[in-house]
């Protein structure tokens, strides 16, 4: 007990250290998922069939491979198979291909989240928008946008739920995040070797963000409750 209350502070601060970098994926996923999901969407509906195929396409091919090896690849593939290392060896380079395959993962599904919740207006309300004469512009942001947003905010939160404890499988291609910076102390790290008991305080950071996030996004779909 007295080791374990020794290495407590080393292990703490290295944890602190990894859940800063899951923080930052999970951010950065956020921010560029959101946008790019709905530019998905929109080509997923467009009219214009390649558009509309080719959306659809690349939907089906994230949606349908493992986040994983999704990770691999787009870290791997530039050097491995092009002989362009793009993202380099460094932290930053690891970083920059986690946020790029994530974005692009989460911005799949959250694409079929937007699409789900834009058809699933009726189409009354555009053609009464439109009566009143109201620009397609203007009945998606008066109209359409707002009573999207309460449509997808259940299923939304639950991708955002998920997105927190995905960021660990960047660890595949040696991202130090939270349970990487956990793990280490098994193999031997800052002097520390054989010990387990830190992954079980990476679980209670995964618990409290998790219960953070679902309170405020509890709070959001109550704030939402107006549309009903």
């Amino acid at each position: 007990m007295n080791l374990i209350l020794e290495q407590m502070p080393i292990v703490i601060r290295s944890l602190n250290i990894g859940f800063l970098q899951t923080l930052k994926l999970f951010f950065v996923t956020l921010i560029g998922a959101f946008p790019l999901g709905l530019v998905i969407a929109f080509g997923s509906m467009s009219r214009f069939r390649p558009l509309s195929y080719f959306s659809k396409f690349i939907v089906w091919i994230v949606r349908g491979t493992p986040l994983m090896i999704q990770l691999l690849i787009i870290y791997y593939f530039p050097g491995l198979v092009l002989h362009n290392p793009i993202w380099g060896g460094g932290e930053a380079g690891r970083f920059l291909a986690a946020a790029v395959s994530f974005i692009i993962n989460y911005a799949c599904y959250f694409s079929e989240i937007y699409r789900g919740g834009i058809q699933g207006i009726p189409v009354g309300q555009t053609e009464a928008g439109l009566v009143l004469g109201m620009t397609k512009r203007q009945i998606f942001f008066k109209i359409t946008l707002l009573q999207m947003i309460k449509r997808i905010v259940p299923p939304m939160s639950n991708e955002i739920i998920t997105l927190v404890k995905d960021t660990s499988l960047a660890r595949i291609i040696a991202l130090q995040e939270i349970i990487w910076a956990g793990q280490a102390f098994m193999k031997g790290s800052q002097g520390i070797s054989g010990a387990i008991w830190p992954l079980f305080f990476t679980a209670v950071y995964y618990l409290i963000s998790i219960g953070i996030l679902t309170v405020l996004l509890g709070r959001l779909e109550k704030k939402l409750d107006y549309f009903r």
